[in-house]
Parts: C-alpha cells; structure tokens; sequence
C-alpha cells in the first residue's frame, strides 16, 4: 500500500480511493498525493482499491483492483465488449448519466467565463439501445487471420469484436455476420493495417424508421471475383438492404472511406423520414444517427428561432437539408450551404421530393463566411442579407472568421446553433455574447446515451440596429 506523502506513483501500485467525480470519457476521477487519478470502469462514489497502470506527469491511470462499497450509481454494465470506449456510461445508472451530461455542458460554459449561463436540463428519448441508424464497423485479421468485425479500442488499432454493440439498429448485426461468414468462407482476406494486406477494411450500414437499410463494403480494390455471389446472397438472406455500394480505400490512412463510392445494385439513396419531411440519404452524406431525438433537437432549434413567416434564413452545415427543410415552411426562403457536393444534391432532391419551393442549396464551405456569403450574393443579389443563421457545425466548431462576419459585417439579428460539442458551443457562445448578442438558456439533448456525447441547441438575438 502506498505511504502517504510519497508524491510518486509507480506502475501496479495500489491506492485506496473515494471516486469523487466521473468524466465524459467513463473514467472516474480521484486524487492521490496531489495528482489526479483516471479510473477505467469507476463510478463517482465508488470507493474502490485501484492498480496504476499508466504514470504521466500530471495525472496517473488505473483500473478497479477491488470496490469495496459501490457507488449509489453504479448498476451492471449493459454490454458485454469491454475496451472499444465508445460506451463511456455503461456502468452507472441512465438518471445519472443524464445529470453527468447537463453537468458537462454547465463546466464547458463556466470554463469558457460563462458562468452565469442557463442550463437546462437533459431531455431524452429514453430509449438507449439500438438506436444507431448508423454503423461503421472496421474490419480485421483475428488470431487465425480471420474476419472479425468491431470498432478499435481508444487511442490504439486493437479491435475490439462488438459485431452485437448493443447501441446499434438491431438489423446490422445479422448483415454484419453474413459478410463475415462469407468472406471467411471463400478466402476474402480482412485488411491488416500491418502488412497493408487484405480486401476488406470496413462494414459500413444505414437504417430509416422503416427498416431499409444501405450497405457500403469498404475494400481496397474494386474487383474481386466473389462480389456476384455476396450479392445474390446478400439478396436473400437480407431483403432489408435495399442498395450496395463498394467504397474504393487503397490507401495507408485511418480515414474510413474516401470519395470513391461505386454502386452496385438496389437504390441509390436510403430514404427516411424526419419532422415530416422525407430525406433521400447518399452514403456519403451526414445525417443524425438518432432519428427520434433528432426530432426532439430540431423541434426545439424551431421553437427557439420563433420565425415569423417571412424571414430568409442561412442554413449553414446544411447536410441533406434535414434542418433547413423542416423550418421551410415556418419562413419565406432558405438557403441551405454544405461543402459535401453530394450532401448537398440530396437536399436539392429532398426539396423537390417533399415539393419545397422557397428552399435553394450550394455547394460551398460554410465555415469561410466572406466567401459563402459572396456565394449566396451570386444567386441571390448584392443587397441579400440574411435575417436568421441556423449553425450545425462539425465538433471543432464555428471558426472565428464566420462569427465574426455574422456579427460585424452581416449584423444578422438570430442565430441559432445547434452543437454537439460543449466545449466548443461555450467557446462560440463566449465569441457571440461579446458581440453583443443575448443568449437564451442552453437545451441539452442526448442523442448518443451511454456515450459520453451530449448536443445542444441555443439562440442568440441581437437588435439589428
């Protein structure tokens, strides 16, 4: 047992603990001997012996040796793969993980000097397994150079089989164990990041409402003699697929697909529904992965904006159209910029599929907020100016130079953003208020639960003049 005032922590060390906090990442949080300690599997309240395993300089790591008294949180863990992180909650109760979440958009506001900011709380589906309609499971060699399919555990390419992830649409896991079934039965060797060997790299599913599903093998070349029978195998054995396309990946990198999709066979799109609007999907097009939550989040980012009827809104981040489409008719236009050229033909497509006239859409990079506007003046007039912007940007944010150019030189009255990253939102939301702009309370929606992700949505307002 470590004596105390030994500032030093070494590998396999033991140290009794009281978890006193847990962060987003599932890890609980403790202090020994003035550093803090991450604890894999820990739950705030735990009171527990930990094994170090990782020294830094600043923190240590370790894992539960022995939990002497369970924390009033903790409950069985749901899943049975243990190390792919994706399940950062999946020890503690959903309640918990609920007020953990609304927890973490309160510290982002207060570090970003936001202190004084609303923060409401969580609001859930309450659903927490299976609702995944999107799925990427990387494929490789397994000890007998098998098939295997999964996700890699943190920080490192060690695959983690979790082919049953509880979190995903209950379709993908039969379709998974088909491709896998067959490529191990015919020789199709899984790609080996080691060597840069092998055919297959990943086993990429979408699913609507209604159960159609869209399959994307991710390979290194096009041709492989077998695709007809995988084909004809995966047509009877899942009629549910209702198109395939191979993703063309040669290269050395982690980036799961590149541009190069190839179409097989069935339909081109998935089709969905969503805030009844009726979303044609490309592969390659972003598209919230919880269908009903999203429908909670975009229900309110509508309430929040409260159009009147006649305002031109800026759709920025736009994707397939999900968001500018479900407000069209609240206002009198929208347009609708998305860098992704085929994101941005779907929603063109979903525009005339749901007979929305006051919608137009570019292809153009939202982020770049001199060169999108002077994109949108090129259709729409010099004298064009928004009076609303709805913001769904990518995890890193809005850049600097697009708030400040929504702020300063358009002077846009509203904006509201939709986040899924607290830290971010707060560092934006801290750009806008010192812009002036006034900030509604901040609405947090679980799209991803047992995961340490959590949206929000929020307005900002500002008089014109």
């Amino acid at each position: 047992m470590k004596k105390q005032g030994d500032a030093m922590h070494r590998k396999n060390q033991i140290l009794r603990l009281k978890v006193e906090d847990l962060n987003n990442l599932g890890f609980g949080v403790a202090h020994a001997d003035g550093k803090t300690v991450f604890i894999a599997d820990a739950v705030d309240g735990d009171e527990i012996d930990a094994r170090i395993i990782n020294v830094q300089k600043n923190y240590s790591v370790a894992r539960v040796e022995t939990l002497h008294t369970p924390s009033p949180h903790r409950e069985n863990s749901f899943c049975s793969v243990r190390g792919c992180g994706g399940c950062a909650y999946r020890a503690v109760t959903y309640a918990h993980e609920l007020t953990r979440k609304e927890n973490n958009v309160r510290f982002a506001f207060r570090k970003a000097g936001l202190a004084d900011a609303r923060i409401m709380p969580v609001t859930s589906t309450g659903v927490t397994h299976g609702y995944r309609n999107k799925a990427q499971y990387a494929v490789a060699p397994d000890k007998k150079g098998m098939c295997a399919a999964g996700f890699y555990a943190p920080k490192s390419h060690r695959l983690c089989d979790a082919a049953d992830c509880p979190l995903q649409n209950a379709a993908f896991p039969p379709i998974v164990k088909t491709v896998l079934a067959f490529c191990n039965e015919n020789g199709i060797a899984p790609y080996c990041e080691e060597t840069h060997s092998g055919l297959l790299r990943h086993i990429y599913l979408r699913a609507s409402v209604s159960g159609d599903v869209l399959l994307t093998l991710v390979v290194t070349h096009p041709d492989f003699k077998e695709q007809k029978a995988l084909l004809s195998l995966l047509n009877e054995k899942h009629p549910e697929i209702k198109g395939v396309y191979l993703n063309i990946n040669p290269e050395k990198t982690n980036v799961i697909c590149t541009n190069d999709y190839r179409h097989l066979r069935g339909d081109t799109h998935l089709y969905d529904t969503l805030c009844g609007v009726r979303l044609a999907i490309s592969p390659a097009s972003f598209y919230q992965v919880n269908h009903d939550a999203a429908e909670l989040l975009y229900s309110k980012a509508a309430a929040l904006a409260d159009f009147k009827g006649s305002e031109s809104i800026l759709d920025l981040y736009s994707g397939v159209g999900s968001i500018g489409l479900s407000m069209a008719k609240h206002v009198g236009e929208v347009i609708g910029v998305e860098i992704v050229s085929s994101a941005t033909e779907c929603a063109k497509e979903n525009a005339k599929i749901n007979g929305i006239q006051n919608a137009l859409f570019l292809c153009a990079d939202a982020g770049e907020g001199e060169a999108l506007l002077r994109a949108v003046r090129e259709r729409k007039g010099k004298s064009y100016r928004p009076d609303a912007v709805i913001l769904d940007p990518p995890r890193a944010g809005c850049a600097r130079e697009l708030l400040y150019t929504l702020a300063r030189e358009e002077n846009v009255p509203k904006i509201v953003y939709i986040s899924c990253n607290p830290d971010t939102l707060a560092r934006d939301a801290k750009i806008l208020t010192d812009e002036g702009y006034t900030m509604s309370a901040i609405y947090p929606f679980d799209l991803f639960p047992r995961t340490g992700h959590v949206e929000s949505v929020v307005c900002f307002t500002r008089d014109s003049n």
